[in-house]
C-alpha cells in the first residue's frame, strides 16, 4: 500500500477546520436568530429579557395610568377656574355663550368695563373658591388696563374717504384696588371710544391652590391666572375674549406627608428602563459583530458582497424600538419625579416622553407575538410592503397637497372647512375616509355662483380619485404583499442567502450542540454568549 503524504494530511485537516468553523458560524447565527423558547431549550438560558419586558409593560402602563390622573385633575381644575372667571367677570354671562358674547352700544363697553373692575375689588369676598391677588412684598399686583388704536388718522364713513397711519400704538394705563373695598384710584379713567380704537385689554393676576393632588400623595400646585380680556370693534359689534395664561410654580411653604411613595416608584421604573436599554444595546452590538463575521465569511469563501437586506437582519429593529422607549420613558420618568417635588411643572413636555415611550413599549410585544408563524404575518407583511407603500404615499402625497392648496385658496372664503391648511387636510382627510361627507357638500355658502360650481367640480374630482382609484391601489398593494408572503410560508423557500445559508444546519435547539462546554471547543470559543 502506498503511504499518504505529509502534504495530503495537512490538506485534509485544513479543509477539516475550515468546514468546522463555517458549521461554527452557521450554529451561532442560527442561535442568534432564535426565539427565546428555543434559547432555553438549546442553553438552558432562562429569558429574563422577556421577563423584564413583560414586567416593564405593567409597571410602566401604571405609571402612565397614575400621571394620566394627576393630568386629567390638573386639566379640570384649570377649566373649572376659567368658567368661574366667566361668570364672576363677564357680566350677564350664560354657559356655552362665549362665542356670542358681543357688546354693541358705547353705553354697554362702559358699563362692563365698570363691572370688571368692581368684580376685581370684591373677588375675596364673592368667590368659592380659595382666590387671591398676587402679593409682591407688601404691595399687591395691580389690575392694568391697555388701550390699541392707530396712531393717527380720520375716518368718514358717509363719504367713503379716509387718512389713516397703519401704526398701532399702546397705551397704558393701572387701576389699583384696595383690597377688600370697592373703590378704586380717582383720575384714572376709562378708554374714549373713538374709529381709531383697535382693542382694550384688562389684566390682572390671580393666585390659587390646587388641592386635589393632595389625596394621591402629590404636592398641591400654585397657579398663576393672567386673564386677558380682548375687546375688538368690527363693525359695531365688540367681542369680549376671556383667555387663561396658566404658570404652575411651586408652592413656597408647604408640608405635606406620604409624598414620596410615587417617586419611589418612578426610581423602580427608571432602574428597570436602564437595565432594558443595557440588555438590548448588548444584542445589537452582538448582532453586528456577527454581521461583520458573516461578511467576512462571504468574501473570504464566496467572494461576493453581502445585501443589505441581509445586513439589516443582524440589527433588530425591535430591539432599536426597545431602545428609544427605555430612552423616552427614562426622560419622561426623571421629568415626572420632578414635577411631583415641583421643581418643574412642564406637564405637556412630561405627557409626550411617556405618552409616546409607552406606545412604543406595547408595540414591542408585537415581537414576541412574531416568533409565532400564525402571527407574525402582520409583522412581516408590513416589513415586506413598506418600500412600495413609501413610493406610493410620495405620489399620492403630492395631489394630496395640491388640492388641499387649491382648496385653501379658491373654498376658503365660502367655506368654514377651507379657512385654514390644517382645516383643509383635515376635512379632506376625512372624506377619504367616508367621514363628513355630506355636510362638507352642504355647508359651501351659495355666495358666488361660480365658486360654487367649482366647489362641486373640485369635491367630486377629489373623492372620485382618491377613494375609488388611490385608495383602491393602496389596498392592492397591502393585499399583493399579504399573498406573496402568505405563500412562501407555506412552501418554505428561503427569500436571502442568509436564509439559505442558515437552512444547511439542521440541528435543532434541544440536540445540546448549541450547548457551550468545554468538550466542544468550536462552540466555546467562537459562539456568542447571549
Amino acid at each position: 500500500m502506498e503511504e499518504t503524504s505529509p502534504s495530503i494530511l495537512w490538506e485534509d485537516q485544513r479543509a477539516q477546520s475550515i468546514e468546522e468553523k463555517v458549521e461554527c458560524l452557521r450554529r451561532k447565527l442560527k442561535y442568534y436568530f432564535m426565539n427565546p423558547c428555543e434559547k432555553y431549550h438549546a442553553r438552558g438560558r432562562k429569558p429574563w429579557k422577556l421577563v423584564l419586558q413583560i414586567v416593564k409593560i405593567a409597571i410602566v402602563t401604571i405609571q402612565l395610568v397614575l400621571f394620566g390622573l394627576s393630568n386629567q385633575m390638573v386639566v379640570t381644575f384649570k377649566e373649572e377656574n376659567l368658567m368661574t372667571f366667566k361668570h364672576i367677570f363677564l357680566k350677564d354671562y350664560v354657559d356655552g355663550g362665549m362665542d356670542t358674547y358681543s357688546i354693541y352700544k358705547q353705553a354697554d363697553v362702559y358699563d362692563h368695563m365698570d363691572y370688571i373692575i368692581a368684580q376685581y375689588g370684591l373677588l375675596h369676598n364673592i368667590t368659592v373658591g380659595n382666590h387671591e391677588y398676587e402679593k409682591n412684598g407688601t404691595s399687591y399686583t395691580p389690575l392694568s388696563l391697555c388701550q390699541e388704536f392707530y396712531r393717527n388718522g380720520s375716518i368718514y364713513p358717509g363719504t367713503e374717504t379716509l387718512e389713516i397711519d397703519a401704526h398701532v400704538d399702546t397705551g397704558n394705563c393701572s387701576i389699583y384696588i384696595y383690597i377688600y373695598i370697592y373703590i378704586y384710584i380717582l383720575g384714572i379713567y376709562l378708554p374714549v371710544l373713538s374709529s381709531r380704537l383697535i382693542s382694550v385689554t384688562f389684566t390682572f393676576v390671580v393666585k390659587a391652590i390646587n388641592l386635589q393632588t393632595v389625596r394621591y400623595r402629590e404636592l398641591p400646585d400654585c397657579y398663576d391666572f393672567t386673564i386677558t380680556f380682548n375687546n375688538q370693534a368690527h363693525s359695531g359689534r365688540m367681542k369680549v375674549d376671556l383667555e387663561t395664561d396658566v404658570d404652575i410654580n411651586e408652592c413656597k411653604d408647604w408640608k405635606v406627608t406620604g409624598i414620596y411613595l410615587t417617586v419611589m416608584f418612578d426610581c423602580l421604573i427608571v432602574i428597570t428602563c436602564i437595565t432594558s436599554f443595557a440588555l438590548c444595546t448588548r444584542s445589537v452590538i452582538k448582532g453586528i459583530l456577527l454581521m461583520l463575521e458573516y461578511v467576512q465569511h462571504c468574501k473570504v469563501h464566496s467572494g461576493k458582497d453581502v445585501p443589505w437586506s441581509d445586513k439589516i437582519e443582524f440589527v433588530s429593529g425591535w430591539y432599536i424600538l426597545i431602545i428609544v422607549s427605555d430612552t423616552l420613558t427614562i426622560i419622561g420618568s426623571i421629568l415626572k419625579m420632578e414635577i411631583q417635588t415641583k421643581v418643574l411643572t412642564s406637564y405637556d413636555v412630561c405627557s409626550i416622553f411617556l405618552g409616546t415611550g409607552t406606545m412604543f413599549v406595547w408595540i414591542g410585544v408585537i415581537r414576541y407575538m412574531g416568533y409565532f408563524k400564525k402571527y407574525n404575518i402582520l409583522i412581516v407583511t408590513l416589513r415586506a410592503a413598506l418600500p412600495n407603500v413609501i413610493r406610493f404615499i410620495c405620489c399620492a402625497g403630492i395631489i394630496y397637497i395640491s388640492y388641499c392648496f387649491c382648496g385653501w385658496i379658491v373654498i376658503g372664503p365660502y367655506h368654514e372647512k377651507f379657512r385654514t391648511l390644517n382645516t383643509v387636510s383635515e376635512c379632506l382627510f376625512s372624506l377619504i375616509n367616508g367621514d363628513d361627507m355630506f355636510p362638507t357638500f352642504k355647508d359651501m355658502k351659495h355666495k358666488s355662483s361660480l365658486v360654487w360650481i367649482f366647489s362641486r367640480v373640485y369635491l367630486y374630482t377629489f373623492v372620485s380619485l382618491f377613494i375609488y382609484m388611490i385608495l383602491s391601489l393602496f389596498i392592492t398593494i397591502i393585499t399583493d404583499t399579504y399573498d406573496t408572503v402568505k405563500q412562501q410560508q407555506e412552501n418554505g423557500v428561503p427569500i436571502s442567502d442568509l436564509q439559505k445559508f442558515l437552512s444547511v444546519c439542521k440541528d435543532l435547539p434541544n440536540s445540546g450542540v448549541y450547548r457551550l462546554e468545554k468538550s466542544k471547543g468550536c462552540l466555546f470559543s467562537c459562539c456568542i454568549n447571549r
